[in-house]
């Protein structure tokens, strides 16, 4: 079963600034086996401004994904066919950019780890506040440039850029691929360059919200980030024992 905002006939509030490239709003598919939860949620979006589709199973959710080109999946780990790291994989085999954020009614640390690990952008603990969900997918789209304005300038520290119009990162010339959330890392750390940053200035910059003193979501992402700038290289990124991390020029 699939529910949308067309059904629904749900108002959208209008937010120029806050659209796609081509001028459309940004997509989201809701996956969710709570039905009346899956239609509050369509008609939340779909109020604030996006393009919203809700279904109530994992391999529904993987065929209107097909068809419907989501920017950003709102997805419950826990499905009644197939479960939301299956579904998480799938999604990311068909395309690796659409962002995802995780709904678990799960809140050990273990379990939001392992979210994170399958490679979601973000997750949100059942119950939750419907614009608390609104206001980390704003974000993400945001971070990862399916909607909202972008700098238009070049980032250098040594020999790693980051051409912000284009969104492409080089190191000693060659491209580095980076996720959104990766991206938006590295971004950040470069504009602060040499300058140690917190884990909590980080999650504050970077998620756009408190994770409520879990420092875990930076760890792995700096990992990642590792792998990918500095593996063969001499090292940029840095860890400060007890505070927490800092780029500067390879040396």
């Amino acid at each position: 079963m699939t529910v949308d905002n067309e059904q629904r006939e749900t108002p959208r509030r209008r937010n120029p600034a806050f659209v796609r490239a081509d001028g459309s709003a940004p997509r989201v598919l809701i996956v969710d086996d709570e039905e009346d939860l899956t239609g509050a949620l369509v008609s939340a979006f779909t109020y604030d401004g996006w393009q919203a589709r809700g279904v109530l199973d994992g391999n529904t959710a993987i065929r209107a994904a097909r068809d419907f080109l989501p920017d950003l999946v709102v997805l419950d780990m826990m499905l009644p066919d197939i479960d939301g790291f299956e579904v998480l994989r799938r999604l990311r085999a068909a395309s690796e950019h659409v962002c995802v954020l995780f709904l678990t009614a799960r809140d050990a640390v273990q379990d939001r780890v392992s979210g994170i690990t399958a490679g979601a952008d973000d997750y949100v603990t059942k119950p939750f506040s419907i614009e608390e969900v609104l206001a980390r997918c704003r974000g993400l789209v945001r971070r990862v440039g399916v909607a909202g304005s972008r700098a238009g300038n070049r980032l250098r520290v040594g020999d790693l850029t980051i051409d912000e119009d284009a969104r492409e990162v080089h190191r000693d010339g060659q491209l580095i691929e980076l996720t959104g959330t990766e991206y938006e890392l590295l971004r950040y750390l470069m504009r602060n360059a040499r300058r140690v940053l917190s884990k909590d200035q980080i999650l504050d910059h970077v998620w756009q919200y408190d994770f409520g003193g879990n420092a875990h979501v930076v760890e792995l992402y700096v990992s990642y980030l590792r792998k990918k700038v500095d593996a063969g290289r001499t090292p940029m990124i840095h860890t400060v024992r007890g505070f927490g991390y800092v780029l500067k020029p390879a040396q």
